[in-house]
């Protein structure tokens, strides 16, 4: 049975792959404690990290070098089917059996909320059938592996109308699946200050377009030579590059010499304010950095993607006209400078993210997961959040 206690607990599971997993956990876990202040109480637990087995805390940081080998993507496409997925979660079950279980015990709950696709299977097993309601929010626009959609969750909240088509198309019961969006935090959506206050406390420039260059929370892709591409393109910008956990990426650019304005940040909290105050947004396909563009409303230029669910992201954001597909620098040159050129263009995709953006959606799962608790909504006060300065790197006058 659920446990029973004076205040409500709910558990949310992720995967510390990159980033967005752990950022849809975060958001929401935020928008339960504005709803809800202390009437109930969250836990975020990282699968990999509390499994207690070397083998699974060591696998986050394989998981770029499956990318760059081209593993994943061949691995992806090999398993996304609903009888490989059955075939997937049975034989992982004797492995994940006892490590399942012991989780499940360390965290009791009243409601169970899974961010990450590959382990939802062991819990609910783990659970067994007097389980508490079990949701699901999938982190991706349209590619949905098939390993998402377990038909013994409860509720299954997908971003977008063709994540729910997927669903259905392997099995799942309509009324299971919700479209609400991608859940970000609150601060994509609501700047705490204006665009100049955000330059000015950031020490970005004020009179210049401003390229926030981002390779997800671990730093991925071809992100050194795409910012020395741009510094040397000739074009009069500043640049902000993002390293996430990339430690080595983030040396080597603060060792190199630029002409433009560079500011180099390794991982950090102020994305929504770098968002906010920058100009184009240019980052690989991951769907949390897509959902957040969007609700701050800052055009995209996709370099990459990775093969897989990925994607459909790709897919989606051209398709609303929110940004460009620019998968080699040449086009990335290309696409910059034709939007630094023709700002009317850069506009009307800024109107376009606004259009396809959801605000809601952490507020709305949120809600559910409240009515599922018999629990109602009251106000409660946003913590401030943490702000750092970056080091700022060398410039070289040009010439």
């Amino acid at each position: 049975m659920p446990p029973q206690s004076k205040r409500p607990r709910v558990v949310i599971y992720f995967g510390d792959t990159g980033g967005g997993h752990r950022a849809a956990a975060e958001a929401v876990a935020e928008a339960l404690h504005e709803q809800y202040g202390t009437r109930l109480s969250t836990q975020l637990v990282d699968f990999f990290s509390k499994a207690g087995v070397r083998a699974l805390s060591q696998a986050p940081s394989l998981y770029p070098r499956m990318v760059r080998a081209g593993v994943y993507g061949a691995s992806y496409r090999a398993t996304d089917r609903r009888s490989t997925a059955r075939v997937i979660t049975g034989s992982l079950w004797p492995y994940l059996r006892q490590i399942a279980r012991r989780m499940v015990r360390a965290h009791p709950a009243d409601l169970v909320v899974a961010t990450y696709p590959l382990f939802n299977a062991a819990l609910l097993r783990a659970m067994g059938r007097s389980r508490p309601p079990f949701y699901i929010v999938v982190t991706d626009f349209a590619t949905i592996h098939a390993l998402w959609f377990d038909k013994r969750a409860d509720r299954i909240f997908v971003p977008a109308q063709a994540a729910r088509e997927r669903g259905i198309e392997l099995g799942m019961q309509a009324e299971r699946l919700r479209v609400v969006g991608l859940p970000v935090k609150r601060g994509y959506s609501k700047p705490s200050e204006s665009r100049e206050a955000l330059r000015r406390r950031l020490g970005w420039p004020m009179h210049k377009p401003v390229v926030l260059l981002v390779g997800g929370g671990e730093g991925m892709g071809p992100v050194a030579s795409i910012a020395q591409s741009i510094d040397l393109c000739g074009l009069d910008i500043a640049q902000a590059i993002v390293t996430g956990r990339n430690k080595r990426l983030q040396a080597k650019l603060k060792q190199t010499s630029w002409e433009n304005p560079t500011f180099i940040y390794g991982f950090t909290s102020q994305m929504p304010e770098m968002m906010h105050a920058a100009d184009v947004l240019l980052t690989k396909a991951g769907g949390a950095t897509i959902a957040e563009a969007l609700n701050a409303h800052v055009p995209m230029i996709l370099y990459s993607r990775i093969p897989g669910q990925e994607e459909g992201n790709v897919s989606y954001v051209v398709d609303a006209g929110a940004g460009v597909y620019a998968p080699d620098e040449t086009l990335v040159i290309r696409a910059l400078t034709r939007w630094i050129a023709r700002p009317h263009e850069r506009e009307r995709a800024v109107a376009n993210a606004r259009k396809v953006a959801r605000p809601e959606a952490a507020a709305l799962i949120a809600a559910a997961i409240g009515r599922e608790l018999h629990l109602s909504a009251r106000p409660a006060r946003a913590s401030q959040r943490e702000q750092t300065r970056p080091q700022r790197a060398r410039r070289v006058p040009a010439g």
